[in-house]
């Protein structure tokens, strides 16, 4: 089968395209056609080296953390799902490679694809829109009625996590330049700031929630926008301990996490505010309860562009100028 090969750890490595042996498939794992996947920054992080200490893959790698497509096989405990069935999936980080003509995932990681939406569509929704779900449900336990701030809103993970905010009855308000504008207000953003001529803590204030996914500078300046006992999300980092616990990391790493996120907690705590670091895990229940609001119409993904397979270095290029408005999948079956 294809397949693009990261070959070894360097920023703007060029992925190689060659052939692969088609996925071993254990007993509950689904071996799944890939139709489309989606891109993400995380793949050109893990490339450039910048989670060795996190996730330490072992090169050659085949990276992709999204996909679409149909199950071609099923493991003899899997029960959920059939040969033929339409899914899609983030897999779990240690079993990733979408960037491949098939991939092996476990059941549990697998989700119905929505029915209405095609594989491509579909490609771009199940990392950014976990990691929505994640923060704004499992973490913020957001509720009717809170104000929530989202930066970067006509990013990939900006956009569902708009549109599941506004689901949950919350008031939302999101950076974005003027190009973009349009996008979010379309999506039903109550507040929208133009990061490129306003400030946006001068201009927001008594927010419950922020979903942070910028820079450093940004994330500390969100804490101006909180009320007192409010939530500071970040996705972009610092990694705080309780990831670090939660990860299993070894002492030494444990301590440098500690270290590198021990400003902002302080500076959060100095606020009466919590702050706190997401990193989505795969999540297959999860999924399919987004698969069912993207079926009733609550929420939709939006595409930037789709580049063919055979392009897939010039689709992580693209992702990295910042420009996309939206998802950037390749295509392997158009």
């Amino acid at each position: 089968m294809r397949a693009f090969f990261l070959n070894h750890y360097a920023k703007k490595a060029t992925l190689r395209l060659g052939e692969a042996s088609e996925p071993k498939v254990g007993d509950r794992d689904v071996l799944v056609e890939v139709h489309a996947a989606g891109l993400n920054l995380l793949d050109s992080k893990i490339r450039d080296g910048a989670f060795k200490p996190i996730l330490p893959y072992k090169t050659p790698l085949v990276l992709g953390h999204d996909v679409a497509g149909k199950v071609v096989r099923v493991g003899r405990a899997v029960r959920r799902f059939k040969v033929g069935d339409e899914v899609y999936s983030r897999p779990r980080d240690g079993r990733i490679g979408t960037f491949a003509d098939y991939i092996a995932i476990t059941e549990d990681d697998v989700a119905p694809k929505p029915r209405n939406l095609s594989m491509e569509e579909a490609a771009g929704v199940p990392l950014t829109a976990l990691t929505a779900w994640q923060v704004l449900v499992d973490r913020a336990d957001l509720k009717p009625g809170q104000k929530v701030l989202i930066h970067a809103g006509s990013g990939g993970v900006g956009i569902l996590a708009i549109q599941l905010a506004k689901h949950l009855g919350a008031s939302v308000a999101t950076t974005a330049s003027a190009a973009g504008a349009d996008l979010v207000r379309s999506l039903e953003a109550d507040v929208v700031v133009d990061y490129k001529t306003e400030d946006f803590a001068q201009v927001l204030s008594g927010y419950d929630v922020v979903l942070n996914s910028l820079d450093g500078e940004t994330l500390e300046r969100s804490l101006d926008v909180l009320k007192p006992g409010g939530k500071l999300i970040s996705i972009s980092g610092p990694p705080d301990p309780a990831f670090a616990r939660a990860q299993g990391l070894n002492w030494i790493i444990r301590q440098i996490i500690g270290l590198g996120s021990r400003k902002i907690r302080a500076a959060a705590r100095a606020r009466q505010a919590d702050y706190s670091f997401v990193f989505m895990r795969a999540d297959g229940a999860q999924l399919s309860r987004i698969t069912a609001l993207i079926e009733a119409g609550d929420i939709r993904p939006v595409l930037d562009r789709v580049f063919p397979f055979e392009e897939l270095n010039a689709a992580l290029a693209y992702i990295e100028t910042g420009r996309a408005k939206g998802k950037v999948v390749v295509s392997l079956r158009p």
